[in-house]
């Protein structure tokens, strides 16, 4: 090997180091949330952490709350009820017109209940996403 060659480094250990990292990473995850997670007697549905398998731990904790993840959900139900997704349990669409208008019913009726306590963003996307759902709704043939 002449002096003019880059050497090559082979760091044998990255994984080993990952690994670690990756433990050290999942220790603190848990440490934090033994020590900040403890819930009052409304905050859990009964024992949902308690009885946790192991499946759940390695999961993305779900969004908070929120007015928008409602109705993004309710429109979801709604593309899923359109045979616009396919059903995820069967995998294959299943169009049912009575259930997606109840869930743009829904998303309507959350509209006018908010109706004076919602943001500008809020009423924004109620309108938008129950436009393009009855939109998409009365385009579907029976």
């Amino acid at each position: 090997m002449s002096e003019d060659e880059p050497k090559l480094i082979i760091d044998d250990d990255w994984k080993e180091r990952v690994q670690k990292e990756k433990e050290a990473a999942e220790k603190a995850a848990l440490e934090k949330e033994a020590g900040t997670s403890t819930p009052s007697s409304g905050d859990t549905i009964s024992g949902a952490s308690e009885g946790s398998s192991p499946q759940d731990d390695d999961a993305l904790p779900p969004p908070p709350a929120s007015l928008e993840m409602l109705v993004s959900m309710l429109a979801s139900q709604t593309l899923i009820s359109l045979g616009q997704i396919p059903n995820p349990m069967s995998g294959k669409p299943e169009p049912n017109k009575a259930y997606a208008r109840h869930y743009i019913d829904t998303i309507a009726m959350l509209e006018e209940k908010t109706k004076g306590n919602v943001t500008a963003e809020e009423q924004q996307l109620f309108s938008q996403t129950l436009h393009q759902l009855r939109m998409l709704f009365v385009s579907i043939r029976s």
